[in-house]
This record gives C-alpha cells, sequence and structure tokens, in this order.
C-alpha cells in the first residue's frame, strides 16, 4: 500500500490552558511560540493550532523524534506529546492507511482501538470507527495481531479533526502554564538545594523568572558563583532564558557582623538581602520575590524568623516550598536536574557567617534595634552593591 500523503507528527497536548475563556489564544499563542522558538535550535517544524492541540510537522522526516520529545517535554503549559502520523483528508480510508502503516510492523502485541471524534460532523461515532479500524487491522494482519480491550499492549489512538490523526504512545510533558503568562518574579537563587526548586516551581506557573544572587569574595570563592550560573542554566532549560544579577554582598556581610548582635546575624543579613533584591525587581518590573525556604528547616526560616524577613518585604513573598519535608525538595531537585550540582562543596555567602547560636524566636522591635547600629553606611552600602552588580544572561 502507497501513502504518499501522510506526514510524520507531534500532537502536542494542554495542559489547564484548554480551558480558559474568552482569553484563551493568548496562552496558545504563548504557548505556540515557545514551542517553535525551543524546536528551531534542531531543524525546520511548521507549528499550527488546531482544536484544542498544537501539531508540530518536521520539514525533514529524518528528524530525530527522541531529541524533538525531550525538548518538547521540558516546556511548561504541555502536559503531553504524541508522535504518530498525519492525513489532510477526513475518511475511514485515510484511517484506515494511516493505522496500517503505524502498526505494520509490530509483531504477536495485543492492540485496542480508541477515536476521538472533534469534528462531530464525521459520519461515524467514535465506537464505530475504532470497531471499524479494529476489524480492518485483524482483516489484514491477523497473525500478528491480538484485540484485548482490557489491557492492551498497544492502544491505536485516532483523533479526527479537520486532519486525521493516528499514535499508540503518549510521552508526559512538564505541566503547569505557558512561561511568561502570569507576570514576573524575582528569584533569590543561592547555590543549596532549594531556590533553583522553588524557582521552577513558580516559572512551571507561567511567571517569568530572573535570578539575584549574593557573592561574598574572599569568604565565597568563584566555583561558588560558577556553581550558581550552572544552576541558572538547569532552570533555564525549561524557562528559556534568565538573567542573573550576582551582587558584591562581602562588605554588608562585614559591617553586619561587626556592628550586630552574633545570634541576629543571618536574620538581618536576610532583611538586608530581601531589601537589595526588592530594588532590582523594581528595575526590571518585577513584581514579587521567590525563595526556598521551607518552615523550620533552618534557623532563619522558623515561623517567627520568616515573619521578622517578611517585613523587610513591600511585594509578595512566594516561597511554593513552604510545607515541604526536605527529602520532597531533593526529588524535585533530581527531576529538574538540579540536585548533583547544588550539593557540590562549594559554600555560599548564608553558609560562610552563621552564627554558632543564631535566634530562632526573633522579635521584631529587638532586630530593628540592633539595625539602628547600621543606619550611617548602610544606605550607601546597599547603593554601592546594586550599581556593581554583574549581570549574566543565561
Amino acid at each position: 500500500m502507497e501513502h504518499t500523503n501522510n506526514k510524520n507528527v507531534f500532537l502536542i497536548k494542554y495542559g489547564e490552558l484548554a480551558i480558559k475563556g474568552k482569553n484563551r489564544y493568548i496562552f496558545e499563542n504563548r504557548l505556540l511560540s515557545t514551542v517553535q522558538k525551543n524546536l528551531n535550535t534542531l531543524g525546520k517544524f511548521y507549528v499550527k493550532k488546531e482544536q484544542g492541540r498544537l501539531t508540530v510537522e518536521p520539514a525533514d522526516n529524518n528528524v530525530d523524534v527522541e531529541l524533538v520529545i525531550e525538548k518538547l517535554s521540558r516546556i511548561f503549559g504541555i502536559i503531553g506529546i504524541a508522535y504518530g502520523t498525519k492525513s489532510d483528508e477526513v475518511s475511514m480510508d485515510a484511517i484506515k492507511q494511516l493505522a496500517y502503516e503505524h502498526m505494520k510492523d509490530m509483531n504477536n502485541v495485543t492492540f485496542k482501538v480508541e477515536t476521538k471524534r472533534s469534528d462531530k460532523r464525521f459520519a461515524l461515532t467514535s465506537m464505530q470507527v475504532s470497531a471499524e479500524v479494529g476489524s480492518y487491522l485483524l482483516d489484514e494482519f491477523g497473525d500478528k495481531l491480538k484485540v484485548d480491550v482490557r489491557n492492551p499492549e498497544v492502544t491505536l489512538m485516532v483523533e479526527i479533526r479537520s486532519s486525521s490523526y493516528v499514535y499508540s504512545k503518549t510521552y508526559a510533558g512538564a505541566g503547569g502554564m505557558p512561561y511568561g503568562t502570569n507576570g514576573k518574579a524575582t528569584l533569590l537563587l543561592s547555590g543549596g538545594i532549594d531556590s533553583p526548586v522553588a524557582g521552577w516551581m513558580v516559572a512551571k506557573r507561567g511567571v517569568e523568572i530572573d535570578a539575584v544572587y549574593f557573592h561574598s569574595p574572599p569568604y565565597t570563592s568563584e566555583r561558588a558563583k560558577d556553581k550558581v550560573i550552572e544552576l541558572a542554566k538547569k532552570v533555564a532549560v525549561y524557562t528559556g532564558s534568565m538573567k542573573v544579577h550576582v551582587v558584591p554582598f562581602t562588605q554588608i556581610q562585614m559591617a553586619i557582623h561587626d556592628k550586630c548582635p552574633h545570634n541576629q546575624l543571618t536574620i538581618i543579613m536576610r532583611r538586608i538581602m530581601m531589601e537589595i533584591a526588592q530594588r532590582i525587581a523594581d528595575k526590571n518590573k518585577s513584581l514579587a520575590l521567590i525563595t526556598g525556604e521551607s518552615i523550620g528547616q533552618v534557623a532563619s526560616q522558623t515561623l517567627h524568623s520568616l515573619v521578622v524577613t517578611n517585613d523587610a518585604a513591600n511585594r509578595p513573598v512566594f516561597r511554593p516550598l513552604i510545607g515541604f519535608d526536605k527529602q520532597d525538595i531533593i526529588n524535585l531537585a533530581k527531576q529538574i536536574d538540579t540536585f548533583e550540582t547544588s550539593i557540590l562543596p562549594y559554600e555560599d555567602c548564608c553558609t560562610i557567617f552563621v552564627p554558632k547560636h543564631p535566634e530562632t524566636k526573633p522579635q521584631l522591635e529587638y532586630i530593628k534595634k540592633s539595625e539602628e547600629n547600621l543606619q550611617d553606611i548602610i544606605e550607601e552600602m546597599i547603593c554601592e552593591s546594586i550599581v556593581n552588580t554583574e549581570v549574566v544572561e543565561i
């Protein structure tokens, strides 16, 4: 049988954006442009919207299918990717031809046929199409195929839209919302396990993110900075790009160490980090901050400490890991491939100046009283740090 009209195709299945109302096209268009941008590095592809799906047709049928699926599986807003064949003709003959091509190299497998009929003008119902295609395949390959409707080895999917599609496997996507459809936030990115995961989680909800990293040479090495840049690259596999603002923080940390009670060092440092991060956020029209904090994980993340830290912020602070156990966070870090980088032994500024006996139940009035020791110098130091911030584009 010759089927020259058939084309290889990737069918992209939406996540929750499919239930959006009149502004759904905004999310679809963003997803389409993101898919096109990501695939441009692999060759020429035709990306189109079609009745609740995106279709991707490679210009070259010799495209690396696994590499395309890997790229698509990391794009937020996609819950599934199917690879199959398409016919521009919508008819039973065309569907049977597609099914024949798809199944002809399979031997001794059980199968069933499922049909989704988005085009209700099609004469047969979904069940009738499935029955007719199944019967046709048994007639053609009766010695190699056997029907099993309960636990088949192959489920042949037929989709009837403005074109006909056939495929038998769907690969999982990243889910979430199309990146950049829900505003912008700034991530306080350290070299630890938690903050990259927190950034990834918020980005998954469609929020564009950039990052702020506080660097304290010579107490933190260039390797610590390189580690953070590498973590940003790992997150950027999903976001496409990211700016990392590397803030020189040594002088501020030394001033806190010299002028404030040592048991309050971490909480005062965190408050000044919040102040710097939100000033950078202002410059970049970022609406919120993101941290990797989880209640009770360390002294600066007790509920009392979080309340005092929050006081330094004049915008929402998103803490997507707030109720996670450490193992939950580690599991996610492994899933998004940041874990092995995060555990490299290069310490960040948060770990260098940790006091032996940190305050776990700080009171805001006493923290502010201690901060008065910095009032003559801190504003100038903050401004100097921001001026000398290095921006690394990932």
